[in-house]
């Protein structure tokens, strides 16, 4: 959706054919949508005749799409009372891609969400958060080969066993 000059909206095409995706939710994500809904259809009985049905799963009182200053100043609203940073609503949806990729999600999946052509895009974008992740990755290689017990034969004296235990790299 995008404003038009001179007042009104339009419905346009995402900017690639990415951008038009199916998203799956989690549970607690569905109940909140679920709950949201309930308070709508009392929103639309309020507004009576006044509701315009677009269709819309957010909206303003009326059933219109939401003024983007409005919904922002409702954001700043909403963060500040729960005590967070100030930040840009669209800020959301980098957040949402770090706290995926932090946590494990593969970047090709994280990619598909975000309705990014290419997971070279993603990469581009988040590809910081990698580097932030290799002391972690560390551990967990630490954690997996470090217990590996490796013994070598008694006959093989100790200066041998230094040149066997460091791999030559060509």
């Amino acid at each position: 959706m995008q404003r038009v000059s001179g007042g009104g909206w339009s419905y346009l095409e995402p900017k690639t054919r990415n951008g038009r995706r199916k998203i799956i939710l989690g549970e607690g994500t569905l109940n909140a949508l679920r709950l949201h809904r309930e308070q709508q259809r009392i929103t639309i009985a309020i507004a009576g005749k006044h509701w315009q049905n677009h269709k819309l799963i957010f909206s303003n009182s009326i059933g219109n799409p939401m003024d983007p200053s409005n919904l922002r100043k409702d954001f700043y609203r909403l963060t500040s009372a729960a005590g967070l940073p100030k930040i840009k609503f669209h800020s959301l949806r980098h957040s949402a891609a770090s706290l995926m990729l932090n946590n494990g999600v593969p970047l090709i999946v994280v990619s598909c969400i975000l309705g990014h052509a290419k997971p070279s895009i993603t990469l581009d974008l988040y590809g910081h958060l990698y580097h932030e992740m290799q002391d972690e990755a560390a551990k967990v290689m630490d954690e997996l080969v470090t217990p590996i017990k490796v013994s070598l034969p008694s006959d093989v004296s100790p200066a041998d066993k230094l040149h066997q235990s460091a791999p030559e790299i060509e």
